[in-house]
């Protein structure tokens, strides 16, 4: 007697329809879970990649922080092209306003995040002969013993931040 692994009576036996249906429902469903989480974090993504364009007006603001003691009123008076000029792939412009830096979203980006805007305020230590910027990401709390400059406009989906903005 021998015996032949996947046969009957000599034919070989493949999938039934009943079987193929229901590995197809089960990937069906594993891709129907997998999919929320992947759609959240494309904008979130296009956020991120985006942030080189703050670096540029960052760097300009504490520039001429160093120089001037002050922050800057605008793009012009940082140095910087006009706010339609500092564009990106998800990015229509990079706004200065006293020394806050603001980029809004548009262009390629998600429709979550098209048209929203996200800001870093320049956060100051008074008093103090070198006078370090740090950066406050969106509504994150200014800590005590500094004073931040401009306003914040941020209203991009809470989600859609970079973790260190959360």
């Amino acid at each position: 007697m021998s015996f032949r692994f996947g046969t009957q009576s000599g034919l070989t036996r493949g999938f039934t329809l009943i079987e193929v249906v229901i590995v197809m429902a089960i990937i069906a469903i594993l891709a129907l879970m997998a999919m929320p989480m992947f759609f959240a974090k494309v904008p979130r993504a296009q956020v991120e990649e985006s942030l080189p364009l703050a670096e540029i007006a960052k760097n300009a603001v504490a520039a001429y922080y160093r120089n001037k003691k002050a922050l800057p009123a605008d793009n012009a008076t940082a140095e910087l092209p006009e706010p339609a000029k500092l564009i990106g792939n998800y990015v229509t412009a990079v706004t200065v306003k006293d020394g806050a830096v603001t980029m809004t979203f548009g262009n390629n980006s998600n429709s979550k995040i098209n048209g929203k805007k996200l800001t870093w305020r320049p956060a100051i230590k008074l008093d103090t002969p070198i006078t370090p910027i740090a950066w406050v990401c969106a509504g994150k709390k200014v800590p005590d013993t500094m004073d931040a400059g401009g306003v914040d406009v941020t209203d991009i989906p809470r989600d859609t931040m970079p973790a260190f903005c959360r």
